[in-house]
């Protein structure tokens, strides 16, 4: 794993000049590759590609970065993990191989069939800056579902690029205007949707896609795969196993796809939380493997949030060499004031905070980590996907004054009485934050079906309430020709959350907090392959009996008994709202001064403050919409102060 940043079109900048800024954005992603690092330029067009390289396969010289085809044609900075290298470096004509690194195999590929032909080949996690030599054209890359990290913009005459945005904000050129439609949208979702940035003028570049720019010439973005496409394709023909079939089919790809990413030089492990998705990946593992695997998890001490327990019970099941930590209000707090750093704009998923700390534990061990995100997108774990299957019908059957007078009669009883309510039922039925999960009931009893995901998806549902002369920018959640594509509104909500939650909050947050300690985290269940064949299950095979993940499951329980892995969908939870309440209250107090938010005029006062009063009352739990604002007041006081320290970097 690495980071990637440059530049094309700085063509009046002298040859020192292009090496100083390209090393200088490199130096800003140290954390993401520690082991290496290397610049590339071309004084007549300006370019310059810079790579800071994690060592994971052949840690040796001959995997230095940028690299150079071997006709002298491609040069290449790559982040990733092309999983199926070796099948390709047999696939490829003569080469006379340096080393065995994933990167001369992709940067060979390209000189033998070209970019376009050499991803539709890869399988793994991917972002690669390319340029052609001979064409004069650059080519940027991103993997199928948006794992690895790719920024981009057009400034002052030249593109620049990076994995984060940190890097962009190396260059001269950059200027950091807040793109107020950005920060609408970040409002509403805790995470600005892609291909927007926080930045105006600077961009996300979208999963499955790739960017040519020739020198001279202007940016066109194609679509090399198509998650909308493939699930359109898979609903209209699904394949019709029996049960038997399919769990012995997902099985097989599993275990082949866990497989290809337990290949590395280094020490490898897994994270651990003992729900269904990491406890399948764990379980493939060992099964693959003649060692103990070494698992990790933390845990929190306060009730209904710790989940250490359960994985602990899963790993002595399986046998791993198991290492968990648990954590005080502490040790989590003191975590916070890098968050702005590591995320670069404002990201407000907060259970950024124990991924942060789980990855902060793994690196201890080990150099590379498998996870079990993706499960939740491709078979319906989401407790709304499983809603939504159920739902309209409910909708139409009952009337609207009457979900309206239910949804009153829950708002109106405090969080804590529905703690206490819930308080005797068994544990496999009890749901986590009971006054949380009552109060999201209640937004969505009123609304039709085509309003559901937006309600579900929004913490500010008028966020421009919220933010000083805001607007949103219309994105796919937005496009109602979404419907016709994927009728069912429980597939059409794991479609969604495919295409905007996963990239950019889930995956986002993962690849952050791993690269911030120099851990690669890998994701087998997002191996494409596996995301086309389950958008090719009928629905049974995802939600059956009310419960999701069905097919899942099943595979899991060949491994693990039910009993270890059944219990309410919890997620990576962290008390935020007793935190606000209790020891963040005065920094919450100081960040949210209305005095203070008129001053920076972003975010309106009065809203924020009566949600701020009403939280601290407890008469509602604010929690998720106030971490909104109060993430983005800490990235702003951030870039007050990067602002206020002069650039090493001169213009001139």
């Amino acid at each position: 794993m690495c980071g990637i940043a440059g530049f094309v079109g700085d063509q009046w900048r002298s040859r020192d000049d292009l090496r100083a800024i390209a090393a200088a954005m490199a130096a800003t992603l140290e954390h993401r590759g520690p082991d290496d690092g290397g610049v590339w330029h071309d004084v007549e067009s300006g370019t310059a590609l810079a790579h800071r390289r994690l060592s994971i396969v052949d840690l040796s010289p001959a995997g230095h970065q940028p690299m150079v085809s071997a006709d002298g044609r491609w040069v290449i900075a790559y982040n990733g993990e092309a999983y199926n290298a070796a099948e390709l470096r047999h696939e490829l004509p003569a080469v006379a191989w340096r080393g065995h690194s994933d990167t001369e195999v992709i940067v060979e590929s390209c000189a033998a069939w070209g970019v376009a032909a050499t991803v539709g080949r890869l399988i793994g996690m991917f972002a690669f800056a390319a340029w052609d030599t001979r064409e004069r054209t650059l080519w940027l890359v991103r993997d199928r579902l948006g794992i690895k990290p790719l920024y981009w913009g057009l400034l002052g005459g030249a593109l620049l690029f990076g994995s984060e945005l940190k890097a962009l904000k190396a260059h001269p050129a950059f200027v950091g205007d807040i793109d107020r439609r950005a920060l609408t949208a970040f409002m509403r979702r805790s995470y600005v949707p892609g291909p927007q940035s926080i930045y105006t003028g600077i961009h996300k570049l979208a999963p499955g896609t790739i960017l040519s720019f020739p020198w001279r010439g202007q940016p066109r973005i194609e679509r090399y795969w198509d998650l909308r496409r493939i699930a359109r394709r898979g609903m209209a023909a699904p394949i019709d196993w029996s049960d038997e079939e399919a769990v012995e089919r997902l099985e097989g790809l599993l275990s082949d796809v866990v497989r290809r990413r337990m290949v590395a030089d280094v020490p490898l492990g897994a994270f651990l939380s003992g729900g269904i998705d990491s406890s399948a990946v764990v379980a493939l593992m060992q099964k693959a493997s003649p060692r103990p695997i070494r698992t990790f998890t933390i845990g929190f001490r306060e009730d209904g949030y710790d989940e250490a327990h359960h994985a602990k019970a899963v790993a002595a099941h399986l046998g791993t060499d198991h290492t968990e930590l648990y954590l005080d209000a502490r040790q989590a707090l003191e975590v916070i004031p890098s968050l702005p750093h590591w995320y670069d704009e404002p990201f407000a998923d907060a259970s950024q905070i124990p991924t942060l700390l789980v990855s902060q534990l793994t690196r201890r061990h080990v150099t590379v980590a498998l996870s079990g995100d993706g499960g939740d997108e491709l078979f319906a774990g989401y407790n709304r996907h499983v809603l939504a299957a159920s739902l309209p019908g409910a909708l139409q059957r009952l009337p609207v004054w009457a979900r309206r007078a239910a949804a009153a009669a829950i708002r109106a009883t405090p969080p804590a009485v529905w703690s206490r309510l819930c308080a005797p039922l068994p544990a496999r039925w009890k749901p986590a934050q009971p006054g949380d999960k009552m109060a999201k009931l209640a937004d969505v009893m009123p609304l039709d079906a085509d309003g559901l995901y937006l309600q579900l998806i929004s913490q500010w549902p008028r966020p421009t309430d919220v933010v000083s002369d805001g607007s949103e920018v219309g994105d796919v959640v937005f496009d109602p020709t979404v419907a016709g594509d994927v009728p069912g509104l429980s597939e059409r909500m794991q479609l969604l959350d495919s295409l905007t939650y996963l990239p950019d909050d889930i995956l986002t947050k993962v690849d952050r907090a791993s690269m911030a300690v120099s851990l690669e985290a890998r994701v087998p269940l997002l191996d494409h392959r596996l995301v086309e064949f389950a958008w090719q299950l009928p629905r049974r095979f995802r939600i059956r009996n009310g419960q999701g993940k069905w097919l899942l499951r099943q595979v899991l329980y060949r491994h693990v008994p039910p009993q270890l892995v059944d219990r309410p969908k919890m997620g990576f939870a962290v008390p935020i709202d007793a935190w606000l309440r209790g020891p963040l209250r005065d920094w919450a107090e100081d960040l949210l001064d209305a005095g203070r938010l008129a001053c920076e005029g972003y975010l309106r006062p009065e809203s924020l403050r009566q949600a701020w009063d009403e939280h601290l009352s407890g008469r509602r739990n604010w929690q998720y919409r106030l971490w909104n604002a109060l993430m983005f007041q800490a990235w702003l006081e951030k870039e007050r102060r990067d602002a206020a320290q002069p650039s090493s970097i001169s213009l001139a």
